[in-house]
């Protein structure tokens, strides 16, 4: 799980402050890992299809009980700090659907087990104005225990790759803490620039344009998820229906 970093121009974004990220251990800073060339991005997923459904602001509190659900040490991972239930309900409440894109991966049981978070970074560059980089988007994950080992992070994380490309987003950047050693390694194989500084680490992946093959696959992938998600949807509840009249004769 990652952490999406709360930005200076927005202390409160992510229910987070100063005083609660000052609060981690302190590490000495280790070297920049970075890639031999500066690679497009072309990650390998996992094989098979999961759909992945696009979340809006009706599925707020949907979202909200997946993060709740998260352990002490599983919040810290994705937030890069302790945080408490009020902070989450903040995080939650503040995202922009209108900027931002988040996405959701349920299981047989309609439950919400990942969640990915999409969301433009403020200003022209990572580095601000005149940034070589150009315009950059954030990527931050979460995963239940029960979702965990089955590549849903990896999938999810292609996944945001077609989308930001398709916000003309030159580069993704993941904010991780050096000791989510999976979420670095899913990074590094894509061929992102490692960046250390003490428990913090961000991954700088460079990203191809968009062509009009990435459209179309982020809005065949996002109907058929949410084909699928519905159809799961009609068939529990009629066999529910089918229970409770079989119980009632």
């Amino acid at each position: 799980m990652t952490p999406v970093k709360p930005h200076d121009q927005h202390p409160d974004r992510f229910g987070l402050t100063a005083k609660d990220l000052a609060h981690r251990p302190k590490h000495h800073p280790k070297p920049v890992d970075k890639p031999q060339d500066e690679r497009q991005a072309a990650p390998m997923a996992p094989e098979g299809w999961v759909p992945i459904r696009d979340l809006h602001a009706r599925h707020r509190r949907r979202i909200l009980d997946h993060l709740l659900q998260l352990d002490e040490h599983d919040r810290y991972l994705r937030f890069g700090s302790p945080v408490s239930a009020d902070q989450i309900n903040k995080y939650v409440a503040s995202i922009d659907f209108k900027r931002d894109e988040v996405f959701g991966i349920f299981n047989r049981k309609l439950q919400l087990v990942a969640v990915a978070h999409l969301a433009a970074m403020p200003g022209k560059g990572p580095y601000g104005d005149g940034s070589s980089r150009g315009r950059a988007m954030e990527f931050g994950v979460s995963v239940l225990p029960e979702g965990r080992g089955k590549g849903l992070g990896m999938r999810l994380f292609v996944h945001a790759i077609t989308h930001a490309r398709n916000q003309h987003a030159s580069h993704m950047m993941i904010h991780a803490l050096t000791e989510n050693a999976p979420m670095l390694r899913i990074a590094a194989k894509a061929g992102a620039a490692i960046e250390r500084d003490g428990p913090d680490a961000e991954a700088w992946l460079k990203l191809p344009p968009d062509t009009v093959g990435t459209h179309l696959d982020s809005s065949l992938q996002s109907l058929a998820a949410e084909l699928i998600y519905r159809v799961k949807y009609r068939v529990m509840h009629i066999g529910e229906w089918v229970k409770m009249l079989v119980a009632s004769t």
